[in-house]
């Protein structure tokens, strides 16, 4: 995941608060005894930093979350439907779900996967699952009938919560534990038991609470072990983020509340922690527009429903701002624009402070992965200006090192493998003790698969060390010459990859999307990239598409479908 994360200021008035002394504001968050005071602890026999104020399991963080009572938790839009669920209300639900699974027989351990789309239901199905101490599988929205067949077959579910476009992919075939139906059976269950509290079964906070599967883009996905430790504590690390960015520009923490746009699917990080779990912590409701994006829907919602922040991919965000009635909107609204799940490049950030001129200056970026809990780093404006591969310094609680091929750190500034070590870190993937090994080293560093540098403590993205391109002895980061080619005016999309050479080993290939009307070719492109690129990072190869680039849900372009290595599996809903 990266992109910014955004902060409620909503209501308060800048003019009547003193100048503030950033530094000082944020350090007070760490104090001792202050909300975000952190010790070393004990972590799976690894000495680890730890916030000391934590909740021990995310049943703990639901229960604390009956604080906020009646507020808005999920709005949901379906059309013309607006479904609701208060704090309240969704808790009364969850306690329901949860005596109704436990007397289908699921218990501590076992797995509840999860197969729809966003909608309340997933949400109500997760919360119960968790609060058993069972083990929710956020089973992916968009695979087909082989991709949900092994997913199903390598956790071993103990019940499938699914709805029916989704069930039906499977063609009849039994998917080999009972099911319930959500168009047709999750009513039963939420009114199963109506005065229910919620289950008091002991948790331990390191025992698994979510399996999440990888992005999968090359090979099948794998599924994430996360525990209630580590989604407990990328809570805190996001909700710490928000205190500091408040703090550290002398604004309150409360005022008005104001929804959040949640356009991301449930199975992924920023749907799930981020959308769904995130909310326990700090009360902030979400709208969620269901069904295929529509941004001119979107942008009707933001009135509608007041909504102060934008949420979604660069794909998500360039679909809005290119949308022609985007200028009905008042852009007053939008307090925070974030970006999750894709690079935050220069041409969405001028493309975003052009239409919200009141946001220059306010766009920062954080760095993550599912393996890595979802939070890694975050850059400040300040940095992403001075740098844009920047992805900041590390969270609190998060270390970093940077190695060569033989596991040796490297001296800073120079670019290697990137090692994260955190609570938030997975706890390995399910069933593959060998993926595991290769991804958890000794000391419980994190081998993340992607490459970077430090700098003063200072995170620079490369690439993923499998999109690096080679060329002639040189490396070619194509997130540089993607960066580069968005800002082409004939540009909408563009993906850059290496294909073989026989004496360069590599040579840089460009795959483009065209803007309706626009043309281009190779010579153009080498052109514009050569104002601001070396020679060896120029495109040697161009191919226009004729439609959207194959992407994941979370918004990444598949590069192997490109390459031809793979082909477009994935139903966009």
């Amino acid at each position: 995941m990266t992109g910014p994360h955004e902060m409620d200021t909503s209501g308060t008035d800048p003019a009547d608060t003193a100048p503030p002394d950033p530094g000082a504001a944020v350090m007070a968050l760490l104090a001792p005894g202050a909300p975000f005071e952190m010790a070393v602890e004990d972590v799976l026999g690894e000495p680890m930093q730890v916030f000391v104020q934590r909740d021990r399991s995310l049943r703990e963080l639901l229960e604390h979350a009956g604080r906020f009572g009646d507020s808005d938790y999920a709005v949901f839009h379906d059309g013309g439907r607006r479904r609701v669920l208060t704090f309240a209300d969704h808790e009364r639900r969850v306690a329901s779900v949860a005596a109704a699974m436990a007397d289908r027989g699921v218990a501590a351990g076992d797995r509840v996967a999860i197969l729809a789309a966003n909608c309340p239901e997933w949400i109500v199905a997760f919360w119960a699952t968790v609060s058993l101490g069972a083990v929710a599988v956020a089973c992916n929205g968009w695979w087909t009938r082989d991709e949900i067949r092994h997913a199903l077959a390598h956790t071993t579910p103990k019940l499938l919560v699914a709805d029916a476009k989704r069930l039906a992919r499977l063609e009849g075939a039994d998917p080999g534990m009972p099911v319930v139906l959500i168009e047709d059976d999750f009513a039963d269950l939420e009114s199963f038991a109506p005065d229910a509290v919620l289950p008091d079964v002991a948790i331990d906070e390191d025992q698994p609470a979510l399996l999440q599967f990888t992005s999968g883009t090359t090979g099948r996905p794998k599924a994430a072990v996360l525990s209630h430790r580590n989604v407990v504590a990328f809570v805190q690390v996001v909700s710490f983020l928000g205190a500091a960015q408040t703090a550290s520009v002398g604004l309150p923490s409360t005022g008005p509340r104001r929804p959040r746009l949640a356009v991301f699917p449930m199975f992924h990080i920023s749907g799930l922690q981020s959308a769904s779990i995130t909310p326990m912590a700090t009360g902030a409701g979400n709208v969620w527009p269901m069904g295929r994006f529509d941004p001119a829907a979107v942008i009707h919602l933001t009135t509608e429903e007041n909504i102060y922040a934008w949420n979604g991919t660069a794909t998500h965000m360039f679909r809005l701002l290119h949308d022609p009635t985007i200028s009905t909107l008042d852009v007053s609204l939008v307090q925070t624009v974030a970006i999750g799940g894709s690079s935050t490049t220069p041409e969405l950030i001028r493309a975003t402070e052009e239409r919200f001129p009141h946001l220059v200056d306010t766009f920062t970026s954080g760095y993550g992965l599912t393996e890595a809990g979802g939070m890694v780093s975050h850059a400040s404006n300040a940095m992403l200006k001075a740098n844009a591969d920047s992805v900041g310094m590390a969270m609190p609680t998060v270390a970093l090192r940077i190695v060569d091929e033989d596991g040796a750190e490297v001296p800073e500034g120079v670019n290697g493998s990137i090692c994260v070590r955190s609570p938030l870190v997975m706890l390995g993937y399910w069933g593959d003790s060998e993926a595991s090994s290769e991804a958890l080293a000794p000391g419980g560093w994190l081998m993340t698969g992607d490459y970077g540098r430090l700098v003063g403590g200072e995170l620079f993205l490369a690439s993923r060390l499998r999109d690096l391109i080679l060329r002639g002895g040189e490396n070619v980061y194509p997130i540089e010459v993607e960066s580069r080619l968005e800002q082409h005016p004939a540009v909408a999309e563009c993906a850059v990859y290496g294909v073989d050479h026989a004496s360069l080993g590599q040579e840089v290939k460009v795959v483009v999307v065209l803007n309706a009307g626009e043309s281009l070719d190779l010579a153009a492109v080498r052109a514009f990239c050569g104002e601001t690129l070396a020679g060896y990072k120029l495109p040697e190869h161009l191919e226009v598409w004729n439609a959207p680039l194959p992407r994941n849900a979370s918004g990444k372009v598949v590069k192997a479908v490109l390459r031809g290595e793979a082909t477009q599996t994935f139903i966009e809903e």
